[in-house]
């Protein structure tokens, strides 16, 4: 008898017509949604104007789906060009595959670009980024669960995966449950996501240090979330890249965390880069800056 166990989506795209639409497309989409919904909020709490979240995002979305894509071509080179692999399929992004390391740092460079010509300062927006970005990664997990991929190694407890068979990997015989890391690392992130706010409202981060935060929440959980992980990947000794990019990231973080609130305790004053002509105009209309 099959124990209780989570049901594995039977669909993961529909059609309009000619047109594909992806469950793992809409879970991504509707991530960013939400985080620039949230980012707006934070940004404005902090003295920004809303509209400027979407004029960076307009950077910072398209620069993290590219990095995100090659960080994953890069850490797992196999499917594409291993043997029997197929190079071009390096661009279907639409069938999955972005490693949240690339897309958070080539999404920073963009971020960064939008940040400059908003004539805001990056830190500020960094801060008020986070929470979101980590939301926005746990809508985005559930594409994995309807793809029916990343999930974890095989478990007798009662929240199980169902994997169907054409997606079972080999080795597993039919009805074998698997952890859902997809639901692990969702739950994770909506946790880490409620702490950075209460954080940043409890003792007025700035400077970055809620951004630094995020990084050391999502990595710690990451380290151990990857660690059930069975999908292959590539190996360093004898743990996944992941799972040493989680540890060195993670640690990074957190002595930047460190280092930044000894040298700029508190938060800033203003969000707007000093001698901006946003900032101009605000010191003109109300004599000093916010």
């Amino acid at each position: 008898m099959i124990p209780a166990a989570i049901p594995s989506p039977s669909q993961a795209v529909w059609y309009l017509g000619p047109l594909p639409v992806r469950a793992y497309a809409l879970a991504i989409l509707a991530g960013i949604v939400v985080a620039v919904v949230l980012t707006q909020r934070r940004w404005k709490e902090r003295g920004g104007d809303p509209e400027q979240v979407l004029d960076i995002a307009f950077w910072a979305v398209p620069f993290g789906i590219v990095g995100g894509r090659l960080y994953h071509v890069i850490s797992s080179p196999d499917a594409y060009f291993g043997a029997g692999g197929n190079p071009v399929k390096a661009l279907y992004i639409w069938e999955g595959g972005l490693g949240i390391w690339g897309a958070v740092a080539l999404g920073a460079v963009g971020a960064y670009i939008g940040c400059r010509r908003a004539g805001v300062r990056f830190p500020v927006f960094a801060d008020a980024l986070a929470p979101g970005l980590l939301v926005a990664q746990a809508i985005g997990r559930l594409g994995n669960w309807f793809n029916q991929e990343l999930f974890g190694g095989p478990t007798t407890l009662p929240w199980g995966l169902r994997i169907d068979d054409a997606h079972l990997p080999a080795g597993f015989e039919p009805g074998t449950l698997f952890h859902p890391t997809f639901l692990y690392e969702l739950l994770w992130n909506l946790a880490g996501a409620a702490l950075l706010i209460w954080l940043d409202r409890r003792f007025r981060l700035g400077h970055g240090r809620v951004f630094w935060l995020y990084v050391v929440v999502y990595t710690t959980g990451r380290l151990w979330i990857e660690l059930l992980r069975i999908d292959p990947a590539e190996m360093i000794g004898p743990f996944r890249l992941n799972v040493w990019t989680s540890i060195i990231v993670g640690l990074g973080a957190l002595v930047a965390f460190i280092v930044v609130g000894r040298r700029h305790p508190g938060r800033e004053t203003t969000p707007l880069l000093s001698g901006s002509a946003a900032q101009d105009d605000e010191v003109a209309e109300h004599g000093t800056a916010r």
